[in-house]
């Protein structure tokens, strides 16, 4: 995969900083990440690496959607985390020093920057705050499969369409309408991420939009009655 290398985005300025793991980083640590990390521009579509590979360090996502997905036994993708500004991927392969158990790929054109794998660890062994990020997101995500296993086991496949808008919506907003999800997934995605197939996930956003839930603007979806939703997805308001 060819990636387009752009201009240096420096680490104390940066507008994802904040939201992420590394908020609390020193001005020296800082500099140490600066001074060896890479800025990459990478395009919808393309991966930021493949299930199977071995991790060299991890991406910071500064704009932009990722989707991290796994191939099923039968070739069928299934996504298991969407991404989004200020996140970091590829860090749980890298800290177990095992094989990416999952693919990473742009949903629309985004901004990287990668970390080197002994820069991020030095940084790990001796900063204790960073430690602790790092610990809180892997608990979140573990929490995360936790609930997505739940809700696969007992919830309907309706819900859990329902349930899935309204976390694409919590997870990367709408635009400035205050109802179009500033994310486009094509049917097939939408279906992998409820779980099902996209013949099911196809008839039932058609009936979310007879039933006025919804709209497709282009390939974006209107959330147009949020309250329905909630109760369609057995979600307290």
């Amino acid at each position: 995969m060819s990636r387009k290398e752009e201009a240096h985005i420096d680490c104390e300025h940066c507008s994802a900083r904040f939201s992420s793991v590394f908020c609390n980083l020193t001005k020296d640590d800082l500099q140490l990440v600066n001074q060896n990390k890479w800025c990459q521009s990478v395009q919808k579509g393309q991966q930021l690496f493949t299930e199977g590979a071995y991790p060299h360090g991890i991406f910071c996502v500064n704009n932009g959607k990722i989707k991290i997905h796994q191939m099923g036994t039968e070739g069928r993708e299934q996504i298991v985390r969407l991404a989004k500004e200020g996140d970091v991927v590829g860090y749980r392969s890298l800290l177990s020093g095992e094989a990416y158990n999952c693919s990473a790929t742009a949903l629309d054109d985004t901004s990287i920057c990668f970390i080197p794998k002994n820069v991020f660890l030095e940084l790990v062994e001796k900063n204790k705050d960073l430690s602790m990020q790092i610990i809180q997101l892997l608990s979140k995500n573990l929490r995360q499969a936790e609930n997505t296993i739940l809700h696969l086991a007992q919830k309907t496949v309706r819900e859990r369409m329902a349930e899935a808008l309204l976390f694409l919506k919590e997870i990367y907003g709408v635009e400035e309408d205050g109802e179009t999800l500033t994310v486009s997934l094509s049917r097939e995605e939408i279906a992998t991420l409820v779980g099902t197939a996209t013949e099911t996930a196809i008839r039932l956003l058609s009936e979310f939009k007879s039933g006025k839930m919804v709209e497709f603007v282009g390939k974006k979806i209107k959330i147009i009655d949020q309250k329905e939703l909630l109760k369609t997805a057995n979600i307290a308001e």
